[in-house]
């Protein structure tokens, strides 16, 4: 049998078996892929495993990655994300650049190799804040937006790094000929984005008729515009992370993004295993207090950084520490960006291995840092006070008196704002998404930016007057504190809140709650009380179906067409 398989099924077993132990354990699986990687790394390389096919594997998952990361930049967001994510990006990579250049001089390095430290202390990791906030389901938080802002900026910079890194060699100067290269390089990715708006959404059109065409033709463009990078002196990693920002602008590449995730799981376990492969076992001794050094300066200088910053802005402490945690990591552009250096010859391989490390442990403690964010904030939480102006952004005055609050404006909370308007009561709409907040100004509903996860708002609110309060937001531990927050100050308000499942709608119940929505049941027991009605009458169908036509368009005219899909 061809050893290459056999390599290959020993590496993924071993990555099942750790990390479904570590689901068990209710740990992050990304912590399960790191650690398979840095089990089996002694034992592969023992065996004499192909260290041809390991490279081989690193450099394609990489660049498939970034390939995916591209569809999620659009750039069109640029515009949307605002002067604070451009400032608070600018401002935190020129500092913690600084700061890096300025710790490697105290740990004897030289200058090229200080700047190579200070750029890869400066970038944070697009692909595990993404998966970590998607899976939260915080993309579109206030926090999110702006985080997923600051690492486009990041991103962009990015490019501009490794472009100059591949276009020189020896000496860190530009040359006539990196020159040339580089201006070669800028021209093709304008060529390319101007067929990205022009060129391409005519061309996809045509191909997204057929689901199948449509994933063969992303796959074959990622790979197409990586290897047009690398023959012209570029790194893969750029041309495939082009060609997912040229393919984002398509209006399809939701779709795309959907067609190829198996493929970004596929690659994310391999990225990961391979990152703990990579892991300076015999030359650790030598790097880990350095390691360790560098690591402290992205874990704790870096969020107090983003944290100032991002106070400059009047936003709240919360915001503010959830904007400097979430960032508290060392991109894998950093690797990349290392990876170059010691090709052309500008830093030595012990100072890759130092940042392997720093990243694999920056890695794994933010990891844990993104997903107890709430926790963790409830124990920083008179820490974070230190960066909270005085006068922070308020979307209007708390303390009107409502007769309604509901918390939540999405599918179901749509339907349940078009009752409230007609018992014609006081009621406010609190969520956190600033583009819904916006919408609703639009439409002129009384509305509030706000997470109801965050204890000290509730405090604000007026909730003691309230008559009802209703959440349609999913997560059973922010619908416990909601209850507790409500019942605290009154005690005969009408609570409705939403569970997932039956174990969780009981204990809400017990918690308090007046009555608990659980949609999956819902629309079975609708269905059902239709047809118990209705029977077969053919007339009284129609009318129903004319309702509900006029329903659906009318949510589709708030921004409701395309709804994501939400997951226990």
């Amino acid at each position: 049998m061809d050893p290459i398989f056999i390599q290959l099924a020993v590496i993924l077993s071993v990555a099942f078996l750790v990390a479904y132990v570590i689901k068990l354990l209710k740990q992050p699986i990304i912590i399960g892929y790191i650690l398979a990687g840095i089990i089996i790394s002694p034992f592969i390389l023992k065996a004499g495993a192909s260290t041809e096919l390991i490279d081989t594997f690193s450099k394609f998952g990489i660049a498939f990655l970034l390939f995916i990361v591209g569809l999620h930049l659009n750039p069109r967001v640029i515009r949307e994300i605002g002067t604070s994510s451009l400032l608070i990006g600018l401002g935190q990579m020129i500092l913690t650049f600084g700061l890096g250049f300025g710790v490697s001089f105290l740990l004897g390095f030289n200058n090229i190799t200080g700047i190579y430290v200070g750029i890869a202390l400066a970038f944070s990791s697009t692909i595990i804040i993404m998966k970590l906030l998607s899976d939260k389901q915080h993309l579109d938080s206030l926090y999110g937006k702006i985080s997923i802002g600051i690492l486009i900026i990041q991103d962009l910079v990015a490019i501009g790094v490794l472009m100059v890194i591949s276009s020189v060699s020896g000496e860190l100067m530009l040359s006539g000929l990196g020159m040339k290269s580089l201006l070669i390089g800028i021209g093709l990715i304008v060529f390319l984005f101007l067929s990205g708006f022009y060129i391409l959404p005519k061309l996809t059109k045509n191909i997204a008729k057929h689901q199948e065409l449509l994933f063969l033709f992303s796959v074959f463009w990622c790979f197409l515009i990586a290897a047009l990078f690398g023959y012209l002196g570029f790194s893969i990693e750029i041309g495939a992370l082009i060609a997912g920002i040229v393919l984002s602008v398509s209006p399809y590449s939701i779709e795309i993004s959907s067609k190829v995730r198996p493929l970004r799981d596929f690659f994310l376990i391999i990225f990961f295993i391979i990152l703990g492969l990579n892991m300076p076992f015999l030359d650790i001794g030598n790097v880990i207090v350095n390691a360790l050094i560098l690591s402290g300066v992205v874990l704790i200088a870096k969020p107090l950084i983003l944290m100032s910053f991002a106070a400059l802005f009047r936003y709240t402490k919360r915001t503010n520490f959830l904007v400097g945690t979430t960032l508290a990591q060392i991109s894998e552009f950093s690797l990349i960006v290392l990876v170059l250096g010691v090709a052309v010859g500008h830093i030595t391989s012990e100072v890759l291995h130092t940042l392997t490390l720093t990243l694999v442990i920056t890695i794994f403690i933010s990891t844990y840092m993104i997903i107890y964010s709430k926790e963790f904030y409830k124990k920083m939480h008179n820490f974070a006070s230190l960066f909270e102006r005085k006068k922070v952004r308020k979307e209007k005055e708390l303390k009107k008196k409502y007769d309604a609050i509901l918390f939540g404006y999405n599918r179901i909370g749509f339907s349940i704002l078009r009752s409230l308007k007609k018992l014609k009561k006081n009621y406010l709409v609190v969520d956190f998404n600033p583009d819904t907040i916006s919408d609703l100004q639009k439409f002129g509903i009384p509305c509030l930016y706000g997470d109801v996860d965050d204890s000290e708002l509730l405090r604000e609110l007026p909730l003691d007057k309230v008559n009802i309060v209703i959440s349609t937001v999913p997560d059973f531990e922010t619908n416990a504190l909601l209850i507790e927050s409500v019942r605290i100050v009154n005690r005969k308000a009408i609570i409705i809140v939403r569970a997932h499942t039956i174990k969780e709608a009981l204990d809400l119940y017990r918690e308090g709650a007046t009555y608990v929505l659980t949609p999956h049941f819902l629309g079975g027991e609708y269905v059902a009380k239709m047809i118990r009605e209705l029977k077969i009458s053919k007339l009284e169908y129609k009318e129903e179906r004319a309702k509900h036509i006029k329903m659906l368009k009318e949510v589709a005219g708030r921004g409701h067409e395309h709804p994501k899909v939400e997951r226990n």
